[in-house]
């Protein structure tokens, strides 16, 4: 199920459509499972999906970039932070993790690691942030070529994480 992230990368670059799982509509996005507001995304990104594979995603044309939001509810999959992310980086190969931490992320932990890794032999710098709250699973992933797309992209993703929320407050 994790493995959809690369499954996600590798046909998005070919097959970007425009609906997605859910409806976003003024920063906060209803799926079947679960419901959160996300930060603002700029116009310079474009929304995309690749057969409902996740909740939200965004292709940057200029920098090559791609950013995803999904959310997965299922109270089996209590599982640490770190086998999650391995789960996400199953397909991608020559993994070095750049730097790695744990921040606070709507009053949870969150898992954020940055690496460097290939995808069919493609370079790709990966961010990755993992939160799991109430019987949710929430990955963001920000993807993008190695080298200088990725500096330029990730204040667009930190922007979308900053406003990341499972409390959408009165009806």
């Amino acid at each position: 199920m994790r493995w959809r992230l690369a499954i996600w990368l590798f046909v998005g670059s070919t097959t970007l459509g425009c609906a997605t799982t859910g409806t976003l509509q003024s920063g906060v996005y209803r799926g079947d499972e679960t419901s959160y507001r996300i930060g603002g995304v700029s116009s310079d990104w474009t929304p995309v999906t690749v057969d409902h594979q996740n909740d939200l995603a965004w292709h940057n044309e200029e920098k090559g970039a791609l950013m995803h939001v999904d959310s997965t509810c299922d109270p089996a999959h209590d599982i640490p932070l770190t086998a999650l992310r391995s789960h996400l980086l199953i397909g991608f190969t020559e993994r070095e993790v750049v730097a790695e931490d744990v921040v606070t992320m709507d009053g949870r932990e969150a898992l954020r690691t940055h690496l460097h890794a290939k995808l069919d032999g493609v370079p790709r710098d990966i961010l990755l942030q993992i939160l799991k709250k109430d019987d949710c699973v929430y990955d963001f992933a920000l993807v993008t070529p190695r080298g200088p797309n990725f500096e330029e992209a990730v204040g667009d993703f930190d922007e979308m994480l900053a406003g990341f929320s499972t409390d959408l407050g009165p009806s």
